[in-house]
């Protein structure tokens, strides 16, 4: 046998030996990490509920047959980082690292603790894994193919400003996956006669300021993604509404707050699916066993309380697709 093929074999049996003692063992109760973007349980109450009631669904007893530590990192990068560093030192089994930043911060803290990405933005074209179907190395999970959507979500959102020509397109710089979603509206579009203009936005002191200065320079409607801007929803809802600006996200859970559209990934749904990634890898299987999974189903959710208090009639044709109106 080659020196060569001896080292990688090597290497091959201590990585499987690493996953195997993270696998779950008769007797233990299993510790999983959950690393979340925002500041509190309560701004991340809506996801933090879908995960603690699928463990629960599958048989988990919270407490009792399953731990799970969740952390709050506020979108700041060291405490992303320091809260990973803090799941190595724990010896939690498995790591949900729930966006980018927190899946960035595990996979740097960790090439041997399993970790499921919950709703990555581009897993492939970010490095975390080699491949959707063999990812290869500790991480699997979910990937959103967010920008791969932005021309059908422009598109409907058109279908409900008729007469659109000028987009805003809003976005945290301090959010890694802003260009990506910058990307998405520009290429959407340009390829529907839509101008659009960047702002740069650190929430929540610049929200009120950025919708007055789209109001001052004739901006007919603001699209808008990322996390730190989910976490600022109800606030930009009430700017959107106070300055007449309709608005168009990829967040469901966004629109009762005060947007007008969102059509994207169903977000409650990859939860529960990265839950039951943590239960398989927790029963025995391994990470680059387990192909990343793409989006299954997309939701087109209008709110027709603001509709109508933007002066905007929904078209049948919509009503007939969406899959929850807002009253």
């Amino acid at each position: 046998m080659r020196r060569r093929e001896f080292v990688t074999l090597l290497t091959g049996a201590a990585t499987s030996l690493s996953f195997a003692v993270h696998a779950q063992q008769p007797g233990k109760v299993p510790r999983v990490g959950v690393l979340w973007h925002a500041a509190s349980a309560e701004e991340e109450s809506i996801y933090l509920n879908v995960v603690t009631k699928a463990f629960a669904d599958l048989g988990y007893v919270e407490g009792k047959t399953i731990v799970l530590e969740h952390r709050f990192p506020a979108e700041q990068p060291e405490r992303f980082r320091a809260f990973a560093q803090e799941f190595v030192d724990i010896k939690v089994d498995v790591i949900l690292a729930v966006t980018d930043p927190s899946a960035k911060a595990a996979a740097q803290a960790t090439r041997t603790i399993p970790i499921v990405v919950g709703a990555g933005t581009d897993p492939l074209g970010t490095g975390l894994i080699d491949n959707l179907a063999h990812p290869g190395g500790n991480i699997t999970g979910l990937s959103l193919m967010t920008v791969d959507v932005s021309g059908k979500r422009l598109g409907l959102f058109k279908e409900l400003v008729p007469g659109l020509t000028r987009l805003a397109i809003m976005v945290d710089p301090r959010d890694p996956a802003a260009s990506r979603y910058r990307a998405g509206f520009e290429k959407a579009a340009l390829s529907l006669g839509i101008s659009t203009q960047l702002f740069e936005v650190a929430p929540p002191d610049g929200i009120e300021n950025a919708f007055a200065m789209m109001e001052r320079d004739g901006f007919q409607a603001v699209g808008f993604a990322g996390p730190s801007l989910f976490n600022e929803r109800a606030k930009i809802g009430a700017a959107a509404l106070s300055h007449k600006i309709p608005t168009v996200s990829g967040n469901a859970e966004m629109v009762p707050d005060g947007l007008l559209l969102s059509y994207g990934q169903d977000f409650p749904d990859f939860f529960r699916r990265s839950v039951g990634y943590v239960d398989r890898i927790l029963k025995g299987a391994k990470p680059a066993d387990l192909p990343v999974e793409q989006p299954t189903r997309f939701k087109l959710v209008i709110n027709s309380r603001v509709a109508k208090a933007l002066g905007l009639t929904i078209p049948p044709s919509l009503m007939i697709v969406a899959d929850e109106v807002f009253e």
